[in-house]
């Protein structure tokens, strides 16, 4: 008897599948930041403590409150995507995502060009391209999470309509600006059969994504799973709405010192935009298959605040069930932990809350535990920081380095009392053996994620 393909699956005398313990590793990584248009460039950027934020380009911000973001640069919405394998029943011509001109490109929100580059990245990178053959479609899936989807899209055809009409509107309005789109193109793109959802939980979107994922193979709704979060929200009512609600630093004079995470003198987040995107797949049919395996996702938890819209509960009680669930999940003890990358974003509240919590659920954090913000050097995502945040941790997992917290130049005196190391300037080398990311989300939403050693 000839055994299935590893990619197959199996089925029972009920017609359902059986797949026992079901372990998730990730195969492929992609992304498009503010620190660099792939994932090698943005890593060593984020090791040599680089910021992203400099004086906004995307539009005249002179009248803005804030005038400076951390922007993707350089990118180009109508370079090529390949090479790869495109759906076989459409032409490279036919698909939106092959822009060849800015015209064709505004079909596609910003957001969506990112996850396109992000996924695109991740899909080569796993290898799975040249056993596209092998592969029943209907076992891939894709959730690419998102925040806020297309506002600056949204902002713009508003604009079209008060200054010509209704017949101004473009017909791609809707398609630029909804959410789920990310996972549609590139489910059409790569001819992907399985689940296609969009997880949108604020800026916990792509954790809570990559962790769903996680379970949709677990539980044998697919063998493999693209992965991640997408935003582009650097537009004027973007920045003006976190401007207006006192979330955002207001450091115009140096962009590049702005965000800074535990510092005593923070005083709000630095706006990011980008796409990460992981390749997640059942380990046995990476491993049956020679992958290259960078980590597994052992742990993820999740869990509401239930306590006010924006700010985090006293003593970051959600958060810390948050990361009970994920080692709970992951069978770990907390000692096993070798670093956190924390939610972090640079703000008043938020800071203090998380790093009571790390402390609470880490009682021996001195002897093992590095932590970090990111997004002192990335600002914030938003909806695709978790993700982000994901590939950092799977890289320090797999590389030992630790990436740095900048501009900590201060420590907070609460911070310091809990005696934790936020890895302040420079990157530390260190043998992480599992590596947390957390991410936190206005509504109280909470995700944790734990990447390991495989």
């Amino acid at each position: 008897m000839i055994a299935p393909h590893p990619f197959s699956g199996t089925q029972n005398s009920t017609g359902n599948r059986s797949f026992g313990d079901r372990r998730v590793v990730v195969t492929g990584i992609g992304a498009v930041t503010p620190l660099g248009l792939n994932v090698q460039t943005t890593w060593n950027n984020a090791l040599e403590g680089r910021s992203g934020a400099a004086r906004i380009s995307i539009f005249d911000p002179t009248d803005c409150p804030v005038t400076f973001a951390a922007e993707v640069k350089g990118f180009d919405v109508t370079a090529p995507l390949g090479p790869f394998c495109p759906n076989p029943t459409h032409s490279p011509e036919e698909l939106v995502s092959q822009a060849s001109s800015a015209k064709d490109a505004r079909r596609v929100g910003r957001f969506c060009h990112f996850a396109l580059s992000a996924g695109l990245q991740a899909y080569q990178d796993s290898g799975l391209d040249s056993l596209r053959s092998k592969i029943n479609p209907e076992r891939i899936g894709i959730n690419i999470g998102a925040g806020m989807g297309g506002l600056p899209e949204i902002e713009a055809v508003h604009d079209d309509y008060l200054a010509k009409g209704y017949r101004r509107i473009t017909p791609f309005f809707i398609t630029q600006s909804i959410p789920n789109m990310a996972s549609g193109l590139l489910s059409i793109l790569l001819n992907l059969k399985g689940p296609n959802v969009c997880t949108v939980t604020a800026c916990s979107s792509s954790s809570h994504a990559i962790g769903e994922s996680a379970r949709m193979i677990q539980r044998g709704d697919a063998d493999i799973m693209i992965a991640g979060g997408a935003e582009s929200v650097i537009c004027k009512l973007g920045i003006g709405g976190f401007a207006a609600m006192k979330a955002l630093s207001t450091r115009n004079d140096a962009p590049g010192k702005a965000s800074r995470p535990f510092d005593v003198e923070r005083d709000g987040f630095v706006m990011g935009e980008g796409s990460a995107v992981l390749i997640l797949e059942e380990y046995e049919s990476a491993k049956n298959r020679g992958a290259k395996i960078y980590a597994e996702l052992v742990g993820y938890g999740l869990s509401a605040d239930a306590y006010h819209i924006t700010s985090p509960s006293p003593g970051g009680e959600g958060g810390l069930r948050s990361m009970q669930m994920a080692l709970a999940n992951a069978g770990l003890n907390p000692e096993q932990v070798g670093y956190v990358n924390t939610h972090g974003t640079s703000t008043p509240a938020g800071d203090i809350e998380e790093a009571r919590a790390v402390a609470q659920l880490f009682p021996e954090a001195r002897k093992h535990l590095h932590l970090s913000s990111t997004k002192s050097m990335t600002g914030h995502l938003l909806g695709a920081a978790g993700a982000l945040e994901a590939v950092f941790s799977i890289l320090c997992v797999r590389e030992g380095r630790v990436p740095p917290t900048i501009n900590l130049d201060n420590l907070d005196p609460t911070c310091k009392e809990l005696g934790l190391d936020f890895t302040a300037h420079h990157a530390v080398e260190k043998n992480v053996n599992y590596a947390l990311s957390n991410s936190f989300g206005f509504g109280g939403t909470n995700s944790s994620l734990i990447f390991g050693k495989v």
